[in-house]
């Protein structure tokens, strides 16, 4: 592993351990050059997956970017960081084992949605403002309208 300080291609491994949902390993590093301690993390990847864009456009799978709408959604809402993890890594799972090579970004986006929904209504219309493409304040009254319907089934229920 190269050091993201020095750039030397050795280090050694300090501590390994997986993460609290087992989906990764995480992994304690010291370069062998500079002597700096760095962490990684491994996850497991079954196949390589290509996203179908607009236009027909592909590029693989970048869990990241998952990573980023979701943290954005999810910001300043009191959501833990591994309830995150746990969306993007089961939406990951679903893909990979989908058995399809291509999948269209539209489904992706859409997992993400079903995953906000049921995590915290706020960051589901936020990530369906953006998703969605709202162009008016309309357009954001009337799905937030039908997400309060769903809100208030769901705090009904508890």
């Amino acid at each position: 592993m190269r050091c993201p300080f020095c750039a030397h291609d050795d280090s050694q491994v300090k501590d390994s351990r997986p993460t609290e949902d087992g989906t990764t390993i995480r992994r304690r590093r010291q370069c062998e050059g500079c002597g700096a301690r760095f962490t990684t993390f491994e996850r497991i990847q079954l196949r390589e997956i290509t996203v179908v864009k607009s236009e027909d456009r592909k590029e693989p799978f970048d869990r990241s970017k998952i990573d980023l709408s979701v943290s954005l959604a999810c910001r300043k809402r009191g959501i833990a960081q591994e309830q995150m993890d746990q969306l993007v890594s089961g939406i990951q799972r679903q893909l990979e084992t989908s058995g399809e090579n291509e999948i269209p970004s539209k489904r992706i986006g859409e997992m993400v949605m079903d995953g906000l929904k049921s995590l915290d209504s706020v960051a589901y219309i936020r990530f369906a403002s953006v998703y969605k493409d709202f162009t008016e304040a309309k357009d954001f009254e009337e799905f937030a309208g039908s997400v309060k319907d769903i809100g208030a089934s769901d705090l009904n229920d508890k």
